[in-house]
């Protein structure tokens, strides 16, 4: 059984779900509302509960780098710092490098070295100052810096975080599951997520089917509705058309080209965890799920609609999922009275910038590294870094 452990702050009241020992000093952690005027906003929905993932002091939200990464970077951090494995390597298009640098930053934790897109290096900043981030940037995208930074991890020292296969990132994440059901007293009928990796769909069915093994917050596992951002649709594309395996000449043609076009850039994984076991495709499977497609435009007038309904900014995924539920409430996918979660996975940065300071992760050790380039023209570099942080 689920048994919240109050005193711990954050995301750490989840402790006896989470596989780690300690805890962090850190207050981040999902914060669940029943809304009124969104739910008011999309023609009375009578159970519509946000989970929200951000900076927002007045609903009680307080993960300063206004993503939910930060759950999953509070918890990896831990399991890290108890296997005494090493120095870690986070890949990312921006908001999941972000996310371990302020954990680095705000609670002394182990360095990172931290892999992204030199379109993505203004995202990363901190609210407290720090100096232990291996900062690389790529001339790519995401699945570029993904490359390169798996190389990275053959350095003596330095260890990939895991991604979808790390338990620790799974079990974070799937806490807006668990804090949405305690709220509101029952399994959701309806999960409403934007993807990338698809790795938060699989924490929310992990989750759900621990609830529904606790016995008090019912039965049915809740429908997953996941939504990616055209034109960058492979999961879709291939859940759409019955298949388990995405083909990439088929699913995502010219992906470069569409990973630029999107709105929400960090939902463009080119190798999400999909076709394998216990991934995407058998959590959808699973709870009867969806995936969908939304355009930029249907995007940015759900964040309208939202932005002038609750009240905060959001993060252009979480747009995403905005207007995924929108589109299901105007078909009918889902009922005025059925119980929805939509899972707001970043917003808050405006407010966090009236509140705090933000200090840029600058500047990068190496920078620009080119596509296709192997680590061996920076590796005497990264390990003499290594050596002045291990």
């Amino acid at each position: 059984m689920l048994d919240i452990r109050t005193p711990l702050p954050g995301i750490f009241r989840f402790s006896d779900w989470l596989p780690v020992e300690g805890y962090l000093p850190s207050d981040a952690g999902p914060v669940t509302y029943q809304s009124e005027a969104l739910a008011r906003e999309l023609g009375g929905l009578s159970h519509l509960f946000i989970g929200f993932s951000g900076y927002w002091p007045e609903r009680g939200a307080q993960t300063d780098s206004c993503s939910f990464k930060e759950l999953e970077a509070l918890p990896t951090t831990v399991r890290m710092k108890e296997k005494g494995n090493g120095i870690l390597q986070i890949s990312s298009a921006g908001n999941t490098g972000r996310a371990f640098c302020q954990v680095s930053a705000i609670t002394g934790a182990p360095p990172v070295v931290v892999v992204v897109p030199e379109s993505a290096v203004d995202r990363l900043w901190t609210t407290t100052p720090t100096e232990n981030v291996c900062l690389i940037t790529v001339d790519g995208d995401y699945t570029d810096s993904i490359a390169f930074g798996n190389a990275v991890c053959g350095i003596p020292g330095i260890v990939a975080e895991g991604g979808a296969r790390n338990v620790a990132r799974r079990d974070g994440m799937g806490t807006v599951m668990l804090d949405g059901t305690v709220t509101a007293g029952e399994l959701p009928d309806h999960y409403f997520q934007a993807v990338g990796s698809g790795t938060g769909g699989i924490a929310a069915w992990e989750a759900a089917m621990r609830l529904k093994g606790d016995g008090r917050f019912g039965t049915n596992l809740p429908r997953l509705h996941l939504a990616q951002n055209e034109p960058f649709v492979p999961m879709t594309h291939a859940w759409q058309n019955n298949r388990r395996e995405i083909i990439p000449e088929t699913d995502m043609p010219d992906a470069r080209h569409a990973v630029s076009q999107v709105y929400a850039d960090v939902l463009t994984n080119r190798e999400p965890p999909y076709a394998v076991r216990g991934g995407v495709y058998d959590a959808l499977i699973a709870t009867n799920g969806t995936m969908d497609a939304i355009t930029n435009t249907e995007a940015t007038e759900a964040e309208k609609r939202f932005v002038d309904a609750e009240e905060i900014d959001l993060d252009p995924a979480a747009s995403v999922c905005v207007a995924s539920l929108i589109k299901a409430v105007e078909t009918g996918a889902v009922g005025r009275d059925d119980s929805i979660l939509l899972n707001i996975t970043g917003g808050g940065y405006r407010r966090v910038a009236e509140d705090k300071t933000r200090f840029p992760v600058e500047p990068p050790l190496f920078g620009g590294v080119k596509k296709g380039a192997t680590v061996d023209a920076v590796r005497r570099d990264i390990e003499g870094w290594v050596k002045s942080y291990a």
